[in-house]
């Protein structure tokens, strides 16, 4: 066993510890480098979330082209159908509109100048356009 002695009778009782700057040093390197990295894994998390918002916006942006794309296609054969010459023909019958006859044509020719009233409504159905006129 060891004897101790009060500590009055120290010999030494106003000696102080230096301080060892190289470690307070170190420890301060280390404090900055671990910050950098967790400022580091924080920020390729957030890119990470970043990246993952993109994607699911821009597939739900690919999945609406598609259904514009689809519905744009759907509309131009609504339109084809409609502009079609049997279809025409068909909705002009159901205002009472008839198909001109070859006299009417001629005579429609032959007096441009002039306005004679027909009998009857008279259907043209233009070439190029599909455009339905009653006269």
């Amino acid at each position: 066993m060891m004897r101790r002695l009060p500590p009055q009778q120290y010999g030494n009782p106003r000696v102080r510890r230096e301080r060892d700057w190289r470690v307070l040093r170190r420890q301060v390197v280390l404090l900055v480098c671990g910050l950098l990295m967790a400022g580091g894994f924080v920020l390729a998390v957030g890119q990470r979330f970043a990246a993952v918002r993109y994607g699911y916006s821009s597939e739900q942006l690919r999945e609406e082209r598609a259904r514009l794309i689809a519905e744009r296609e759907r509309l131009r054969l609504e339109l084809s159908a409609a502009t079609a010459p049997n279809s025409l023909e068909q909705a002009a019958r159901e205002i009472g509109m008839q198909p001109a006859s070859a006299s009417q044509i001629g005579d429609a020719r032959a007096g441009e100048g002039r306005q004679t009233p027909s009998p009857r409504p008279v259907m043209t159905v233009g070439a190029r356009v599909g455009v339905v006129r009653q006269r």
